[in-house]
């Protein structure tokens, strides 16, 4: 296992759509599984995807434990949500590709998704709560989508303008 540089905006990588896992779940995509946990309990965060990495793989992990509680780690291969609820939430969310940002953002409350797990297994789940924000959060990079980019023009370029400077100032 390693730890793993994490891109950050506006690293036009982030952007990219990601491609779908052909085939089975290989010891090659548990392998980069097990960095992308890595680096994300190293950052620390509750969810990574691959292109946060710099691998455009439909692939996240996540860990919702709280601190002080045993790790729950999950690992989703091809994930897609085949049923979202009306009723939206706000939630104020983050993002280890857009560092030290925060803000509010709507989303359905609960969603059913479908993914491959570590094993390969394919499994349904209802989500709700911090689970059904976070999926939707890291599946929105497989798209190409920051949550910065469900914010207004002017809170996005805020975000964007503190990044940049940010990056100039550690670059000194």
């Amino acid at each position: 296992m390693a730890i793993r540089p994490i891109l950050v905006a506006p690293d036009p990588r982030l952007k990219q759509k990601s491609k779908p896992v052909e085939g089975p779940v290989t010891d090659e995509h548990r392998a980069l599984m097990d960095d992308m946990l890595e680096t994300m309990y190293d950052a620390p965060g509750i969810g990574l995807a691959a292109i946060q990495i710099g691998e455009p793989l439909r692939i996240i992990v996540m860990d919702l434990a709280r601190e002080g509680e045993p790790k729950q780690p999950r690992y989703f291969v091809n994930p897609e949500i085949l049923w979202a609820s009306e009723e939206v939430v706000p939630y104020e969310e983050g993002c280890l590709s857009v560092p030290d940002y925060y803000d509010d953002v709507e989303r359905p409350a609960r969603v059913k998704i479908r993914y491959r797990n570590y094993q390969g297994e394919q499994i349904e789940e209802d989500c709700e709560g911090l689970y059904a924000v976070c999926i939707q959060h890291e599946m929105d990079h497989l798209e190409g989508v920051l949550f910065i980019d469900h914010l207004s023009r002017l809170k996005r370029e805020k975000a964007l303008t503190k990044l940049k400077k940010a990056k100039r100032e550690a670059a000194l």
